[in-house]
């Protein structure tokens, strides 16, 4: 969970530049057109789609936006079709990697994510030689130096999380993929900063990487989340907070 935990506040912060922050609204209107495809255009019937547009909203991405996405992914306006794939493979130090993809070219996608592996330490695996590494489980964050364990620990509990850690100047709440939404919601209802909420692939186990193979992971990481076809990168790596800290 270390691991997951400080990848995800380095996508935060890189989101915090504009052309981040474009590249950023590309992968959410895929997710919102394909989340609204395949379970309908109704977020209160379709919980994929009520995360994405959860998530979508937490990015300041425009209502027109949003709404235009999920007409799309239900047919009323026409759009590219994008297909799941999730890519499996492995990174310096022997690292799993779980790469969750929505690309409208099949062939593209896997030549080129082979491509950033080959070039950076890594090496594409086959299906499932990976997975089992892993479960899918929801992650919250709450942000700010202000904010009271105990009431996070009180909202996160009641509402049903697993779990309440902390670390790095924020906590992590961890629960079942089902339950997601119910405890953001009960955490945003006790008035506490959510920074974002997920569901990933978390590690059953983690590595402990650092020096020059902590920092070719990580260029392999950010190459991988570059690119637009490339929706979410799960690893089992810890990243040394000396690799961590040349990034801050």
């Amino acid at each position: 969970m270390a691991g997951h935990s400080k990848w995800s506040k380095i996508k935060r912060k890189k989101a915090v530049d504009d052309q981040k922050r474009g590249q950023m609204f590309t992968k959410l209107i895929r997710e919102l057109t394909v989340a609204a495809r395949e379970g309908g255009g109704d977020p209160d019937f379709n919980p994929r789609l009520r995360l994405a547009v959860d998530t979508a909203k937490a990015g300041n991405m425009p209502q027109e936006n949003i709404d235009r996405a999920i007409r799309r992914g239900t047919g009323e306006l026409e759009g590219v079709t994008y297909e799941e794939i999730v890519y499996e493979g492995y990174g310096p130090g022997g690292v799993a990697l779980y790469i969750e993809t929505l690309t409208d070219n099949q062939k593209r996608t896997v030549a080129e994510v082979r491509h950033i592996l080959d070039k950076n330490g890594g090496k594409l695996g086959t299906a499932g030689s990976v997975a089992w590494q892993f479960d899918r489980r929801g992650i919250i964050t709450v942000g700010g130096t202000d904010v009271d364990e105990d009431a996070v620990f009180e909202a996160a509990v009641e509402a049903g999380a697993d779990d309440v850690g902390s670390g790095d100047g924020e906590f992590v709440v961890t629960t079942e993929a089902a339950d997601l939404h119910e405890v953001r919601q009960a955490l945003v209802a006790a008035d506490l900063p959510v920074a974002s909420a997920e569901l990933a692939m978390v590690a059953k186990n983690e590595i402990a990487v650092g020096g020059r193979e902590g920092e070719r992971l990580l260029r392999l990481l950010h190459l991988l989340d570059d690119h637009d076809d490339v929706q979410q990168v799960h690893s089992n790596a810890d990243l040394d907070e000396a690799v961590l800290a040349r990034v801050r």
